[in-house]
This record gives C-alpha cells, structure tokens and sequence, in this order.
C-alpha cells in the first residue's frame, strides 16, 4: 500500500469540476465516480487483506460516500468488522444497508450480502 494513502483516499473523494454545469461534465463525472468507487474499494480490499482494519474501514465508508447505494463497500466494512472480531457493529451496518435500501429502492441486499449475514449469525450461535 502507498505510503501516502490517506492523500491518495482524499483524492479519490472529491468530486470532478464541482461547480462546473456544462453538459459534457455529465458523462465525465459518471466516468470519474465510477473509477473513483473502484479505487477504493480495491485499496479498501488490500488494507483487509493486510489486515490494516483502520485504513480498510476509513476508506471503505469514503467509497459509501461516493456511492452509497452500491453494496461492495458495505461488504468491505462488514468484513472488517468482523475481522476485528466486532459482530454487532457488523450486524448493525449490514442492518443499516438493508434498511437503506428498502427505504431508497424498495430491493433488499444481494445474495452474496445476505449469505455473509447468515455465515455471521451461524458463528454467533455456534459460539
């Protein structure tokens, strides 16, 4: 990971050209969001898998920013939390998400979200 990631985190957090209403910045800033989500779920993932939780969540809830209705991050922020061995703040987001999106889209969580859910409480339970 760079050594200046929280510089690289910001960045990657700001909108293109705010302010500016020409309308060839539509299609560009569709672009950039897109890009910028990416990013940093992939640095996200990477602090994860370093087990660098901070950074992970910190940059996880900048990509929720950027797209809050796009379930990767969520995921991301899940697992960190249950990495940190936190399971009720990792049951409290997953609810928060599926809330979220009840109330926003009226659709519920993936498949993949709702299985990482069930693996959750299993482990509660067999605990």
């Amino acid at each position: 990971m760079p050594d200046n990631w929280a510089s690289l985190v910001d960045d990657l957090s700001r909108e293109l050209l705010p302010g500016w209403t020409e309308d060839w910045l539509i299609l560009e800033r569709e672009r950039w969001g897109q890009m910028r989500v990416y990013a940093l779920e992939a640095v996200a993932q990477q602090f994860l898998t370093a087990e660098q939780y901070l950074p992970a969540l910190q940059t996880a809830l900048v990509a929720m920013k950027v797209d809050p209705i796009r379930e990767t991050a969520h995921r991301i922020a899940i697992e960190v939390h249950l990495a940190e061995g936190n399971i009720a703040c990792a049951i409290k987001r997953y609810q928060d998400y599926r809330d979220f999106l009840h109330r926003e889209l009226s659709v519920v969580p993936s498949t993949q979200m709702t299985q990482l859910l069930q693996r959750l409480r299993h482990e509660v339970s067999s605990r």
